[in-house]
C-alpha cells in the first residue's frame, strides 16, 4: 500500500431512497397545493400542450382516418343499394303509373265531354276511339260502341271542343266515325258573331269549306262556326270550326272561304256519342191531331 494515498470507501454515503421518496411526495404536494391556490403551473401545463397535442392528434390520425374511411364506403355501397333498389322499383311500377296517367287524361277529357252535355240537357253515352281507317284518303276512325249498345248511323259525335263527325256505319261492337273533314260531309253551320247561315263542307285533307258564299258576306278570320241545327242531325249551338282563311275578287261571286275544325278525334281518345232526336214522319203528323 503506498502511502499517503486514502484507501476508497467500500459504501458510498447518501440520502436513503425513503427520504427521497418523501421529499418527492412533500414537493407534488407543495405543487398541487401552489396550482390549486394561484395557478402557478398553468403556463406550465398550456406550454407542455403545445408539444403534446399535435403529437397526440397524428399519433390517433391513422385510426381516425380507418373509421373514416370505412364509414365513407360503406354510405357509399348503401347509396349504390338504394340507387338500384330506386331504379328496380321504378321499372316495376311504370307499367302502371302510364296506365294511371292514360286513364287520368281519359277522365278529363270525360270531366269535359259530361259537363258539355249536362250545359247543353243532351243525352249521350261516351266512347273510346280505337283505331283510324287504313284508308288514308278518308277522315274515320272506329269507336267502341255499336250495334248492342243501341248505336245506330246518324248519330251526330262531339267532344268538349264542339263537332267531331258523324257515326256513318254500326257494328255490332264498334262503328265507324266519320269526321267533319271528310270530304263525303257537310254541316250546316252559321256565323256566330253575325248570324248567317251556310253550309261547311270537309276537303278530306283535315280543313273545311264554306261555299257559295258572295264576296260581299260579312266573314273574316276568326270567326266561330257553330251548328245551325237546320239539318236536324247535328243539335244547334254546337262550335264547328274557326275560320282562317277568307279570298275573292269581283271575277268570282263566291269567296274562297277555309276553316279549320276546332274538335277532333284523330287527338281524342275519347268521345261523346249523342242520341237521336225522335220525330214523327209528316205523313203521321198529319194523321194524328194530337201531334198538331
Amino acid at each position: 500500500m503506498v502511502e499517503g494515498s486514502a484507501a476508497p470507501p467500500l459504501f458510498r454515503r447518501g440520502p436513503t431512497p425513503l427520504a427521497i421518496l418523501g421529499f418527492y411526495i412533500m414537493l407534488s404536494a407543495s405543487l398541487f397545493v401552489l396550482d390549486m391556490r394561484f395557478g402557478a403551473l398553468e403556463f406550465l401545463r398550456q406550454g407542455i400542450s403545445v408539444v403534446s397535442d399535435p403529437l397526440q392528434y397524428a399519433a390517433q390520425t391513422p385510426m381516425r382516418l380507418a373509421v373514416e374511411g370505412h364509414a365513407y364506403l360503406r354510405a357509399l355501397e348503401e347509396a349504390e343499394d338504394e340507387i338500384e333498389r330506386l331504379k328496380t322499383d321504378k321499372l316495376a311500377i311504370a307499367p302502371e303509373l302510364n296506365r294511371l296517367q292514360h286513364l287520368e287524361s281519359e277522365n278529363a277529357e270525360l270531366r269535359e265531354i259530361l259537363a258539355l252535355n249536362q250545359r247543353e240537357t243532351i243525352s249521350g253515352q261516351a266512347a273510346n276511339v280505337l283505331r283510324a281507317a287504313r284508308d288514308p284518303f278518308v277522315r274515320r276512325v272506329y269507336v267502341d260502341k255499336g250495334l248492342k249498345d243501341g248505336i245506330t248511323a246518324g248519330q251526330p259525335v262531339i267532344d268538349e271542343k264542339g263537332v267531331v263527325g258523324q257515326i256513318t256505319r254500326a257494328f255490332l261492337l264498334s262503328s265507324e266515325l266519320t269526321l267533319l273533314t271528310d270530304k263525303n260531309l257537310a254541316v250546316p253551320v252559321q256565323i256566330q258573331r253575325t248570324g248567317q247561315r251556310s253550309v261547311a263542307f270537309g276537303l278530306g285533307n283535315g280543313q273545311m269549306e264554306l261555299r257559295y258564299m258572295p264576296t260581299s258576306a260579312d266573314i273574316v278570320v276568326g270567326d266561330i262556326l257553330h251548328t245551325s241545327g237546320l239539318d236536324d242531325v247535328y243539335p244547334a249551338g254546337f262550335q264547328v270550326a274557326e275560320v282562317t282563311l277568307v279570298t275573292g275578287d269581283s271575277s268570282n261571286a263566291f269567296a274562297h272561304i277555309i276553316a279549320e275544325p276546332l274538335a277532333s278525334a284523330e287527338s281524342r281518345s275519347v268521345v261523346m256519342i249523342l242520341n237521336v232526336k225522335k220525330s214523327l214522319p209528316l205523313e203521321e203528323e198529319a194523321d194524328n191531331p194530337d201531334s198538331r
